[in-house]
């Protein structure tokens, strides 16, 4: 059977199952006093989700694309250096990173900062002074940075080879050879595995609640523990989770396919 005879091959059946789940459950939340109270109080986590999440995943994405970069250097020295905080960082659990970062490395940061100090008479710093929402969103980036990094330096290496050594043969220079060539074909390439890792990002911003960063996870903490509705409290919390990366899944969709239509133009 071919293609003219399946017109509805394709349409996305799942997501108006979706869409209509997610409306019927927000109405059944709305309708109930339980759920629209813990609605309410939840949805006050949501704005330190999305800051955190955003912070840390663009923050990521610079110093992984650097590591990238750095990976592949001629230099032995860089490039050693790069894979060895690439490996170290995927291998550390992100729950331990958090604590490491909020209680070893920013203490040690700011001793280090008040050594540097004391004699130039500079100001000194005290650990407590920083927030545990910094502390949460370096620590996010520190661990992301390692992952989106091998993404960033899988999508430099599937740049065609000829096309560098023909912008070379034109007279570019190195960094123009990495503005125009290579990294807007490295970008198309790495896009859909970036859109996972940002909803991946959204999730794992979660953890933050162990340092009682006041997101959607730790206010649900606080209320389940003050009103004893922990069914109500979590089908809420898991409800807004799901409206954040379902909703993002679409939008990275969107942008792929608008993408792709304009590389075909």
């Amino acid at each position: 059977m071919g293609p003219q005879n399946q017109p509805d091959k394709d349409f996305p059946w799942w997501l108006l199952c979706v869409v209509a789940v997610g409306l019927w459950l927000f109405y059944e939340v709305l309708a109930d006093a339980d759920y629209a109270a813990v609605l309410g109080t939840l949805s006050a986590g949501i704005k330190i989700t999305v800051l955190v999440s955003v912070f840390a995943y663009v923050t990521a994405c610079c110093m992984g694309l650097l590591l990238a970069v750095g990976s592949m250097s001629r230099l032995r020295v860089l490039r050693q250096l790069c894979r060895f905080y690439i490996e170290v960082m995927r291998g550390v659990p992100i729950i331990v990173l958090l604590l490491y970062v909020a209680f070893v490395l920013v203490p040690a940061l700011v001793a280090g900062w008040n050594w540097l100090a004391e004699p130039l008479g500079l100001d000194m710093a005290r650990a407590r002074d920083v927030p545990l929402l910094y502390r949460a969103v370096l620590a996010l980036c520190l661990a992301y940075s390692a992952f989106l990094a091998e993404i960033f330096r899988a999508g430099l290496q599937a740049v065609d080879k000829g096309q560098i050594e023909a912008a070379q043969a034109l007279g570019l220079s190195g960094w123009q050879r990495f503005r125009h060539i290579v990294f807007p074909q490295a970008f198309r390439t790495v896009l859909p595995p970036l859109g996972n890792d940002f909803v991946a990002m959204v999730k794992d911003s979660s953890l933050v609640s162990v340092l009682g960063v006041g997101d959607v996870t730790q206010l649900a903490k606080v209320t389940a523990a003050g009103n004893f509705k922990y069914f109500e409290t979590y089908n809420v919390a898991a409800l807004i989770y799901l409206t954040m990366t379902i909703g993002l899944s679409l939008l990275m969709r969107q942008l792929e396919e608008r993408l792709k239509a304009r590389q075909e133009r």
